[in-house]
């Protein structure tokens, strides 16, 4: 069963954060927000839009960051996500890699281990034939 998605009007969302909503809709005129728009052009937050709205309260009310800057800091957010899923990708690509190897050399440890135990086996095999060859052959020795 899914959820539905709640949606916020922008007084609800003014009141959560005790900001006037002519403050939400600055933001939005910036681009730092984008809620969705219903067929009667009222803006619908989502929980996402209001996280992000309150990250930029947060910049701009307690550290006292300017519009710019929050700008900024939200574009390089973006791309240090899209640059650590880069980086898990390929880690991810070179753990299967090196399990995949692993699973190789292991392979090739049992055929050559194989390989030991049968020359093992010819070589005690021949040893056993020259003790049988060496009982045969008495010698003499005149006194």
């Amino acid at each position: 069963m899914r959820r539905k998605k709640g949606y916020f009007s922008i007084s609800a969302v003014a009141k959560m954060f005790s900001v006037h909503q002519q403050t939400i809709r600055m933001y939005e005129k910036e681009g730092l927000i984008s809620p969705k728009r219903s067929s009667g052009n009222t803006r619908m937050f989502t929980e996402d839009d209001v996280d992000q709205l309150e990250e930029i309260i947060y910049l701009t009310h307690k550290l006292g960051i300017n519009l710019a800057g929050v700008e900024m800091i939200l574009k390089l957010q973006k791309k240090i996500n899209k640059l650590q899923g880069e980086v898990n990708k390929l880690f991810t690509q070179m753990q299967e890699g090196l399990e995949e190897e692993n699973k190789e050399y292991k392979k090739q440890i049992k055929e050559q281990v194989g390989g030991l135990k049968s020359i093992k086996k010819k070589t005690s095999e021949k040893e056993n034939v020259i003790d049988t060859e060496a009982e045969e052959w008495e010698i003499d020795y005149e006194e």
